[in-house]
């Protein structure tokens, strides 16, 4: 019998280039965070000359998306993040943290791929912190709480010698992060074989740290990303209690198979529900956004009763 674990939301696509007030050719990769009994969006978009912006949105169910007049965060113009973010700036993450937002951001440059960290209280002021990875870092995410004083993130390097896996590190103050450790890999010709990265940021269960992470697998006819799920230890993150050995989610609507990357979903947010549900946003094939819905439990059994070692390779 076909298992789904995630119910696609029957008005997918949620939102597309033409919903934007302003001129933009993909809507796609966006964080979204609860924020005074609403949810805000932040979209990754490409403009015509190829270069990304950040974009926001308001929803007060969602589902039903609302795009403001203006981007949110453009490239910089001034010092150092002027330099880094030449080419663009990339897929969002938010993370409710020490009662504020934090958002971390791929800046593009000549100089390679870092990630960027800024920061709000209120999502109209935006101020930039840091530069907090050197080149070639993409998909980082914080978690939403310290763990044992310290802040905790998920990233993915680039490496040729352990390509593309999943790492922890450690910061005092945000900025500066050390302890760096691989925590997941790869598995040789699984779903997830060529490369892993962290998605979602991860959000607290009675059963660990729920994280949503993407995988690709390499065909014929071109790479294929898809949804998996890992849990992790609530007070040692490092230490991942299971790994879905199934997607949760993979390429089937037109909007997915087909567009400015083909067959591709691939998730910056999850937000958790009181009712046992979590909303999973992802963008369809670079092109535009959708979102549905999980059970929690189920994405947890699936971590603890059919897993996968998480370093095997």
């Amino acid at each position: 019998m076909r298992k789904d674990y995630i119910e696609r939301y029957k008005g997918n696509p949620i939102l597309t280039k033409y919903d934007i007030p302003y001129q933009v050719e993909t809507v796609h990769n966006a964080g979204v965070v609860k924020f005074e009994n609403r949810y805000i969006m932040l979209f990754r978009s490409h403009l015509r000359t190829g270069r990304s912006i950040i974009g926001i949105a308001e929803s007060s169910d969602g589902f039903k998306f609302h795009p403001r007049d203006k981007p949110f965060l453009i490239p910089s113009s001034d010092g150092i993040f002027a330099e880094y973010e030449e080419f663009g700036v990339e897929d969002p993450r938010i993370t409710p943290l020490d009662g504020k937002f934090y958002i971390t951001y791929s800046a593009y440059s000549r100089n390679g791929v870092r990630i960027g960290l800024a920061q709000t209280t209120d999502f109209i002021h935006i101020e930039r912190v840091a530069l907090i990875t050197q080149a070639d870092y993409r998909n980082t995410v914080i978690f939403p709480e310290k763990i044992k004083n310290q802040y905790v993130r998920l990233d993915r390097p680039h490496s040729d010698i352990s390509p593309w896996s999943i790492w922890i590190s450690y910061s005092p103050d945000l900025q500066y992060w050390g302890h760096s450790r691989v925590v997941m890999k790869p598995v040789p010709y699984h779903w997830d074989e060529m490369k892993i990265g962290p998605g979602a940021v991860p959000f607290r269960t009675e059963k660990g740290w729920l994280s949503i992470y993407h995988g690709v697998f390499p065909t014929m006819d071109g790479s294929i990303y898809r949804l998996g799920v890992a849990l992790h230890d609530l007070e040692d993150p490092a230490k991942i209690l299971g790994v879905g050995d199934q997607w949760i989610l993979q390429p089937e609507d037109p909007w997915e198979i087909t567009g400015y990357v083909h067959n591709v979903v691939f998730s910056c947010a999850a937000v958790p529900e009181a009712d046992g549900s979590v909303k999973i946003y992802w963008g369809g094939a670079d092109t535009v956004m959708c979102v549905g819905i999980a059970r929690i439990d189920d994405l947890i059994t699936l971590c603890l009763k059919n897993s996968r070692d998480p370093l095997k390779i």
